[in-house]
């Protein structure tokens, strides 16, 4: 197996989780590290096993030891690096949301397809053990027709405008950071909506402090779907059919274990963990492609986080809600 070499672009909390699991994830090697702060690239490398240190996103994209390197800057940022790391002919694992809007993410695929290289957005609940049973229990109809997903995320948190939750430079907002989890188990089981009604709180920054989505899906499949930042909600997810139903339990965009339970049948419990926290399963998944020359994934596709990113464009569209870094409802200065 040929091992990957890995640069982290951007030390924070998220690639300090996604660092961790490499050391799980079979024929991975974390080596370079780049921040715009050497101190904070300095202990993130001496804490997790980086030989090789940058001061710029710019020095870190050059290395010729790294061929793979994961985006965990916020959301306002994940074109721009993106792109970068591209044009330095490296591959990109970039954390969920793949961008703002469908323009930037457009333009981010395009340009990995040009260059030859995998793009793939960091969904990484999808490739979680027991979320894949979940789906192959539904595909095998197991709980008949599906009929209505239920998912929610929310949690309280402390509100501080600058936070990268509440700052509308940073892209926050309960929609962009927490609903596209359960957005993601939506398109996952019942495919693109053919109808979205959605509602939000702004809050006092203008971004949205929780929402509520409903989806029509083909076949007559609804999604309800909420996100908060100011309550905590049940965490979990249950997907419902005409002839059972399949809990993911709490928090199910991190679950270890899926609650199946027939119509006419026994309630049957499966114990399904992760491993390195859940995030070594998409990193294995995303090596695998360059291992093998293959452009995406097929459980997190370039067409489903093109169309799960259009979806969030119209779900804030009809809010009004816009981010000061995009030069237009659906166009972007990047």
């Amino acid at each position: 197996m040929k091992t990957i070499r890995w640069g982290i672009l951007g030390p924070g909390r998220i690639s300090g989780t996604f660092a961790e699991a490499l050391r799980e994830a079979a024929g991975a090697s974390l080596v370079a590290v780049g921040s715009r702060d050497l101190g904070r690239a300095t202990a993130f490398a001496a804490a997790f096993g980086a030989t090789n240190v940058y001061d710029s996103y710019e020095a870190l994209v050059t290395d010729p030891m790294v061929d793979a390197i994961y985006i965990g800057t916020p959301h306002t940022y994940h074109c721009e690096h993106a792109l970068l790391c591209l044009r330095g002919g490296k591959h990109v694992l970039c954390e969920k949301p793949i961008a703002v809007n469908a323009v930037q993410a457009g333009r981010m695929f395009s340009e990995a397809r040009s260059a030859g290289l995998v793009l793939m957005e960091a969904m990484w609940t999808r490739f979680l053990p027991a979320v894949i049973r979940a789906r192959e229990l539904v595909e095998a109809g197991m709980i008949g027709a599906v009929r209505t997903i239920v998912a929610d995320f929310g949690f309280r948190a402390e509100f501080d405008p600058r936070s990268r939750l509440f700052d509308p430079d940073l892209g926050g907002g309960s929609l962009l950071d927490l609903g596209i989890y359960p957005l993601n188990l939506a398109f996952m089981i019942g495919g693109a909506p053919l109808e979205i009604h959605a509602t939000a709180i702004l809050g006092a920054t203008g971004v949205d402090e929780q929402c509520a989505i409903l989806l029509r899906h083909q076949g007559g499949v609804l999604s309800i779907l909420s996100a908060s930042l100011c309550a905590d909600t049940p965490r979990e997810a249950t997907i419902f059919g005409s002839e059972g139903s399949i809990t993911l339990c709490r928090p199910w965009w991190g679950a270890t274990r899926i609650v199946l339970r027939p119509r006419d049948g026994r309630e049957e419990t499966m114990d399904l963990p992760g491993r390195g926290g859940g995030y070594a399963h998409e990193a294995e998944a995303f090596m695998d492609l360059i291992r093998t020359g293959t452009m995406e994934s097929d459980i997190m596709p370039a067409s489903e986080s093109l169309a799960i990113i259009g979806t969030m464009d119209e779900i804030r569209e009809r809010w009004g809600m816009t981010y000061p870094c995009e030069s237009s409802r659906r166009g972007t200065e990047a």
